[in-house]
């Protein structure tokens, strides 16, 4: 499969998700500019974690203005692949891709830490191989990774099975001890209401490797795999969505 990686002026993991791709899953990777306006044939598209445009107004505000991000919203509409981690995560809520916003951590401190993830559904691509209730260690290292929404807002996402992360502690159980930034609800990380666009704060590309602290990440880009393989077809639960 093809993999397109987006570097955005200040994005520093491109780097790494292009390697994820090459070394370690073995596919094709695409490195993807922010001026570029065709995404070259990529089925999943990573916007990476960074500080895209110096973070200047809001993180992701002006990098949703992109040439590139024409491309990648109407790939997401046409039912493909997206994935923005960690400053990846803000832009695709500022583009309007993903519901809720990110802001400053409540410690209104740059957190840098090994955080557990619980998967908490496996009805999208991105856990369509995992198990419900799994935990992956991985790495966070953001300033403004607190995610909010209105309670509607909150309400819909529950309903609709989009909650795809939430931080957790080492048995599982969410709770305030578990949450490294104040984040409604623990949430780690969200699905679009389509689900084939996913955006999560810890970094699954820094934990693909046991050499260099665990393989949990792979979890993530393994089932992005699979579910292509399968021609879009999800083997993991149907979403829990509750009736109107």
């Amino acid at each position: 499969m093809r993999w397109g990686v987006v570097t955005f002026p200040g994005s520093n993991d491109d780097a790494q998700a292009l390697r994820v791709v090459e070394r370690v899953l073995g596919d094709e990777a695409i490195a993807l500019w922010h001026k570029d306006v065709d995404l070259r044939g990529a089925d999943c598209v990573i916007l990476p974690g960074g500080f895209s445009y110096g973070d200047y107004l809001r993180c992701g505000a002006m990098a949703k203005f992109s040439p590139i991000m024409a491309a990648v919203v109407a790939h997401a509409r046409r039912g493909g692949l997206v994935l923005g981690i960690c400053n990846g995560f803000q832009i695709l809520c500022e583009a309007g891709l993903l519901p809720g916003a990110l802001v400053r951590n409540r410690s209104l401190s740059f957190v840098c830490d090994l955080v557990i993830a619980r998967i908490e559904t496996t009805a999208t691509p991105f856990t369509a191989s995992c198990g419900r209730g799994s935990l992956l260690t991985l790495p966070i290292k953001h300033g403004e990774g607190c995610y909010v929404a209105d309670e509607t807002t909150l309400a819909e996402l529950e309903a609709r099975d989009q909650v795809v992360f939430r931080y957790a502690d080492a048995a599982g159980r969410v709770g305030p001890e578990a949450n490294p930034n104040g984040s409604l609800g623990n949430i780690a990380g969200v699905c679009s209401a389509e689900r084939n666009v996913l955006g999560l704060m810890p970094h699954p590309e820094y934990a693909t490797e046991r050499l260099v602290g665990g393989e949990d990440g792979l979890a993530v880009f393994r089932s992005v795999q699979s579910w292509l393989r399968d021609g879009g077809r999800s083997r993991g639960d149907e979403p829990r969505v509750q009736a109107p």
